[in-house]
């Protein structure tokens, strides 16, 4: 990272690349009105002139559907300049205000209400840390009521780069707005189930409006990944631009998604998504995908080099080589997001074509527009944030994703913790055991004993903890070959058993009875029917007389005791991890 200082045209160097405000504009639609400094060196601060790679920025930065709320908070990731670098970190603040309020109204603004995000562009995945900063100063330059008053943002640009000049990576300042404890208040066991789906690199559809809980949801999903957020994200948005922004533009009129407003982004018709060639085309991504050996990593690939870091015995997978990300000593982050595998916590309607593209292996990409989520065809798996709702439709997957006796141990043990402290009002996601922190270190104890075990020869017993079916899937994938073609000696050290392996006993099959009833469509079908059928049997029992139906209403409540049994019962055998971990 580059230091804080002063650059050659006097500008400051850190982090922050741009501020932009991008407004909306009631004939032009989204654009860019403000860049500090410009988008494209040479031209002026108020210029709507693109780079290519960033033709979609406007649409990201100010979120489809905004104009339903009076605040939100976007972050999205867009590819490097000139194919050179890395991922560019999105932050944006949108607001909207009454036209009549407005100090200083400009004779375009012709709405009742100015709708405006402001953007932090930035090298460095500081989302929370950002978005703290940038809402007080989108606050500060909406209450001007005057939007040709750009002083404060370039104050903001200077005081991001000199305050954050030396800000590292390592440190919870990456985290901060990121909750794994909200994540597991309610995903509850599924948490499991959405990082086992991302290591095995499917195309994941997070879905749900606003955006900020979107967003919010899908990084604190990554952020359980050791290592991801840090350094694993800096070929996430790595993806070819399909056409010029001049082809487009001769394509508006006869492509419906080529030119939107805020109107049509909600009512456009979902035929107008489909690709006539899609599965053709899906089905030569998917040979393109595939067509690597078991054991081997990609050809292109050059050849891996280990280094020593001085005076920690780390091995750190030098930059360029396989994967270009900054390994630690096992290996971490993993090389999930390279090669054509997206994430986009935010992605636009206009990039819509990015979920079939030949070039796109898969995604982790969020969603506030139905349209998305009616394409079913396009995912592997679409995730219903407000509802907690994993929706995967391929049933062999399902089956991959069935959690072990040992996993669901592991996930009722990171429930239980995370709902006992639920009333703490002095842990507020910052203490230990049930924490935040507690969250992850309990899911990279998880990936570092998975890992580990894939090592030892002898390992049939300790693999079908984890999933035998699922372990074979995940080995062939590109972060698995790409992490076991690099050696990482302080795996040697790791027990590589499954965190909570033990004896099958009478808490497991509740756990089991438990996960069945309440995520299988079979299982809901059986509960409702059996609290059905209670309730008219009382109903019946009241019919024929009070000392029948008082019985039957024993039977009611007997029988509404007995499934509480099942879905809160506390394990005595996993109150306490197993070999002392934490």
């Amino acid at each position: 990272m580059e230091k804080a200082g002063r650059g050659g045209d006097g500008a400051p160097r850190g982090p922050v690349l741009h501020i932009v405000v991008v407004g909306f504009h009631h004939k032009k639609g989204c654009q860019v009105e403000f860049s500090y400094p410009p988008l494209i060196p040479g031209d002026g601060h108020d210029s709507h002139t693109l780079p290519e790679e960033w033709k979609y920025l406007p649409f990201l930065a100010l979120p489809d559907g905004a104009h339903n709320y009076q605040e939100d908070t976007v972050f999205f990731h867009l590819p490097p300049r000139n194919g050179n670098g890395a991922t560019v970190y999105g932050i944006s603040c949108y607001r909207q205000i009454e036209a009549k309020a407005l100090k200083v109204r400009q004779a375009d603004v012709t709405r009742e209400t100015v709708q405006k995000s402001v953007c932090v562009l930035s090298k460095l995945p500081l989302y929370g840390l950002l978005q703290a900063k940038l809402e007080l100063i989108t606050h500060a330059y909406f209450e001007e009521k005057d939007f040709s008053q750009i002083s404060i943002l370039k104050e903001l640009y200077e005081h991001m780069n000199s305050s954050l000049g030396g800000t590292s990576l390592e440190g919870s300042q990456v985290y901060l707005g990121l909750s794994p404890r909200d994540l597991v208040l309610h995903f509850r066991h599924k948490v499991l189930i959405l990082f086992k789906l991302i290591l095995l690199e499917k195309k994941v559809l997070f879905y749900i409006s606003p955006v900020n809980k979107l967003v919010g949801a899908l990084m604190t999903v990554l952020s359980l990944f050791p290592g991801m957020i840090e350094h694993g994200l800096s070929d996430c948005s790595q993806y070819r631009p399909r056409k010029s922004m001049s082809e487009e533009a001769g394509l508006q009129e006869s492509n419906p998604l080529a030119k939107s407003s805020e109107s049509d982004w909600e009512t456009l018709d979902p035929s107008v998504l489909e690709d006539p060639t899609l599965k053709e085309r899906e089905q030569v991504g998917s040979e393109q995908t595939n067509s690597f050996p078991k054991e081997s990593v990609p050809s292109d690939s050059p050849p891996i080099t280990v280094q020593p870091q001085a005076n920690t015995g780390q091995v750190v997978l030098i930059p360029g080589l396989i994967s270009g990300l900054e390994e630690d000593q096992y290996g971490m982050p993993l090389a999930i997001f390279t090669k054509g595998y997206l994430c986009l916590p935010y992605m636009a309607l206009q990039q819509h074509h990015l979920l079939s593209d030949v070039t796109v292996r898969g995604f982790v990409a969020g969603a506030t527009n139905i349209l998305f989520r009616q394409q079913k065809h396009l995912s592997d798996a679409i995730v219903e944030v407000e509802e907690a709702l994993i929706q995967i439709h391929d049933p062999e997957l399902r089956k991959l994703l069935n959690p072990t006796t040992a996993d669901l141990r592991f996930a009722d043990y990171l429930v239980r913790h995370v709902t006992e402290n639920r009333d703490d009002v002095f842990l507020d996601g910052t203490g230990w055991e049930g924490g935040d922190e507690w969250i992850r270190a309990q899911f990279a104890v998880y990936i570092h004993a998975l890992l580990a075990a894939t090592l030892h020869l002898d390992n049939e017993k300790i693999l079908s903890d984890y999933g035998t079916t699922f372990v074979t899937a995940w080995k062939n994938t590109h972060n698995y070959r790409v992490w076991n073609s690099n050696k990482h000696p302080a795996l040697a050290e790791i027990n590589p058993n499954h965190p909570f392996q033990g004896q099958y006993s009478v808490s497991d099959m509740k756990l089991r009875f438990s996960h069945s009833v309440q995520n299988s469509e079979r299982g809901k079908k059986i509960g409702n029917v059996m609290v059905t059928t209670s309730r008219n049997v009382v109903q019946t029992g009241k019919a024929v007389g009070q000392s029948v139906g008082g019985a039957f209403s024993s039977a009611k409540t007997a029988m509404s005791s007995w499934l509480s049994t099942f879905t809160n019962s506390t394990p005595q055998s996993l109150t306490e991890p197993p070999d002392g971990k934490p």
